[in-house]
């Protein structure tokens, strides 16, 4: 029994299975069997990178989403190797035949995703979370590796760990190519859902910590060659992948896909949040009209028009930033769909050109006020005639 959770209290779940693997849960731990001799390839800090004698993959929450500083001294002051032996004491595992990924990510909420064509099949089985640690590739990083070690490692909650098995050998080559088109589904996945990178305006492509496990047989049928998307294979490693991974998030983070249409979702990553909204457009809207607002919000700022308007506004102020869009006409395309926004709001479309006209002026400010504004004048006017 571990000093850390007790083994015996353990009691495994049969999730899924075949004549190549076994996933089962119990608790904090989520388990592939191999039944058979696999390639492997993952992130694993011990067993890292592709080898051929593993036996077992596991995913396991290995500590709440924020604020779990014990867990987090277990794991930095022993050093991972140590911690890597110790998570496969606890689940009852060999540890020099086990692939470990960790994750803030509750196993209750795993997805699981098949997809089949004509004898090869593609499992994926994928824990997610992006409410603190979403990131776009490329965006500023928050630590750095030295000769001394890691500098400053922040306890983000956020990862998105992917299992996958595919029941057909691969070839090396193919092997490596399936971390591309897994990686491509994942990012299509957090693009559907629009979600926003925790440290810049940029939509999310994964997270800081994400990480996976691939298995495929070592014998059997010639091994495949391509996880090309133009293939069968990477089309089917696409497809689990994405659908795991959209299935793991509505349940983890509640990001059901017709949720996100609402305001902080689509405007979010322009300052229109929900914790500083009421007290952000006080300013712009006379007392009684506020305290309607405030009354009647999630109706209001969830409306599917609004919401529409809020993401197509949102998609044009990314297409400026990126330079999609010449530097002279931001202003006018930022007042159009601000327009729209305060239009769809008061449920008056036909006002939208003198929508226009008055939100032009403050189209040159910065986007989070001309948002206010274009939210603050839908709502004023909803019960007034124009």
């Amino acid at each position: 029994m571990s000093e850390h959770g007790g083994t015996a209290a353990l009691h495994w779940e049969l999730l899924c299975g075949d004549e190549l693997i076994a996933l089962r849960r119990a608790g904090r731990f989520l388990v592939a069997d191999l039944r058979s001799p696999q390639r492997v390839l993952c992130t694993s800090v011990r067993h890292g990178g592709q080898v051929d004698y593993l036996r077992h993959l596991l995913n396991h929450q290995s500590c709440e989403g924020t604020a779990h500083h014990e867990r987090h001294r277990v794991m930095t002051e022993a050093g991972l190797d140590a911690y890597h032996d110790q998570v496969c004491r606890e689940a009852m595992l060999p540890a020099a035949e086990t692939a470990v990924m960790g994750t803030a990510a509750n196993m209750n909420y795993v997805a699981i995703a098949k997809e089949a064509d004509e004898g090869l099949t593609v499992t994926a089985a994928v824990t997610a979370g992006v409410q603190g640690n979403a990131t776009a590739a490329g965006e500023p990083a928050g630590w750095r590796e030295t000769d001394v070690g890691i500098q400053r490692v922040p306890a983000y909650a956020g990862t998105i760990n992917t299992m996958l098995f595919i029941n057909r050998p691969l070839t090396p080559a193919a092997l490596a190519r399936v971390v591309v088109t897994m990686t491509e589904g994942k990012s299509v996945a957090l693009q559907r859902l629009a979600v926003p990178s925790r440290r810049s305006t940029d939509l999310a492509t994964g997270t800081g910590t994400d990480q996976y496990a691939i298995a495929a047989p070592l014998s059997g049928s010639p091994p495949l060659t391509s996880a090309s998307p133009h293939m069968k294979l990477g089309e089917l490693v696409g497809v689990v992948t994405r659908q795991a991974t959209i299935e793991a998030l509505r349940w983890q983070n509640g990001l059901e896909a017709s949720y996100t249409r609402g305001v902080f979702h689509a405007l979010g990553r322009y300052g229109i949040t929900e914790p500083t909204f009421f007290e952000d457009i006080a300013p712009f809207l006379a007392e009684t009209d506020l305290e309607l607002l405030k009354k009647n919000a999630k109706a209001a700022l969830y409306e599917p028009l609004v919401g529409a308007a809020a993401h197509a506004l949102a998609a044009v102020c990314d297409r400026i930033r990126y330079g999609t869009l010449p530097h002279a006409t931001a202003p006018d395309a930022m007042a159009q769909h601000a327009a729209m926004l305060a239009a769809n709001l008061a449920a008056q479309i036909h006002r939208w050109a003198e929508f226009r006209l008055t939100l032009r002026p403050h189209a040159d400010t910065d986007v989070k006020s001309l948002i206010l504004r274009a939210l603050a004048l839908g709502w004023a006017e909803k019960w007034r005639s124009g």
